[in-house]
């Protein structure tokens, strides 16, 4: 049976698309946004976090490592280099404070529908379902087309949350088997696109249209960075975009948050934008009506 590395799978969730969902978080992004809010996530591997607030220097996961790691450190090398960890897990079970977790574990589609089904009687009430996030869930195409199978199997309804940057065959293949598309757009200039995500966005947009040709449930979603994409050229580029793909049902305009602040630290990554503030909700509505202006159908928010 088909298997691949989930890092969560969130219950009772109403920001991944209609009704209340299930999210089945998939490991590994091809992307690195400077806002990325899951940097646990980057990584196609499984991870040791460590929840700095929480060690206490004593020492029990050095005693058990097996590489003679640091203390308070994710990795396991003599001087607590991650390149170093074998994630065996020992200093996991060994933490007396939960401060070192394993972010990551390999799961096969029976398993992830038998945790999925468990609230079935919350998709039936609501018109939700389950939605596959990440990372970006197409990294494990293979792994996602069993999913989403298998939910199709199930009789529930279904979405991808994906960025866009896969391999074309790949995010097609899928397309039958999701009901619903959540499909981010951060930029449409693809210098500030390279610089803010380290990748270009041109095969991005055209799996967008090639999508839209194919599936008639797309909601884009745009993130709202501050000083990054918030002007008005960009904005208006990102709404006649979105306007002329064929699918698009709605655009959910996302507020910036900072959540990914003080989770990068935790698998040794940096954060780049500190000091950035979320934007008000007064500007989230002129940024919505500058897309409602182009007939679409928008909401703020998840």
């Amino acid at each position: 049976m088909e298997s691949g590395i989930v890092f969560n799978i969130q219950k009772y969730s109403i920001q991944d698309g209609p009704g209340i969902r299930t999210t089945v978080f998939l490991k590994g992004c091809p992307l690195d946004c400077w806002w990325c809010h899951n940097p646990e996530s980057q990584s196609p591997e499984p991870e040791i976090t460590v929840i700095e607030g929480r060690c206490m220097r004593c020492g029990e996961c050095r005693k058990v490592c097996v590489r003679g790691g640091s203390p308070g450190r994710p990795g396991c090398g003599p001087a607590g280099e991650p390149a170093a960890c074998t994630l065996c897990g020992k200093c996991v079970e060994a933490c007396p404070t939960g401060a070192r977790q394993m972010v990551g574990r390999r799961m096969n589609a029976a398993e992830v529908l038998a945790e999925v089904l468990k609230d079935r009687v919350f998709y039936e009430e609501s018109g939700g379902g389950v939605t596959f996030s990440g990372g970006e869930p197409l990294r494990q195409p293979r792994f996602l087309r069993a999913l989403l199978q298998a939910c199709r199997d199930a009789g529930l309804h279904t979405a991808v949350d994906t960025c866009g940057f896969a391999p074309k065959e790949d995010l097609l293949a899928v397309a039958p088997l999701a009901d619903l598309f959540l499909y981010d757009l951060k930029f449409m200039d693809e210098s500030r696109h390279a610089r803010y995500t380290g990748a270009s966005n041109v095969s991005i947009l055209d799996n967008l249209r090639a999508l839209g040709d194919i599936h008639g449930h797309i909601w884009i979603r745009v993130p709202i960075i501050p000083g990054l994409n918030d002007g008005a050229r960009e904005l208006e580029a990102l709404a006649r975009c979105a306007a002329s793909v064929p699918g698009v049902r709605q655009v959910n305009v996302l507020p910036y948050h900072g959540a990914g602040a003080y989770k990068a630290p935790r698998v040794g990554r940096a954060y780049r934008l500190q000091e950035t503030a979320p934007p008000s909700p007064e500007y989230m509505e002129d940024v919505a009506a500058r897309f409602r202006g182009h007939g679409l159908s928008v909401r703020i928010g998840g």
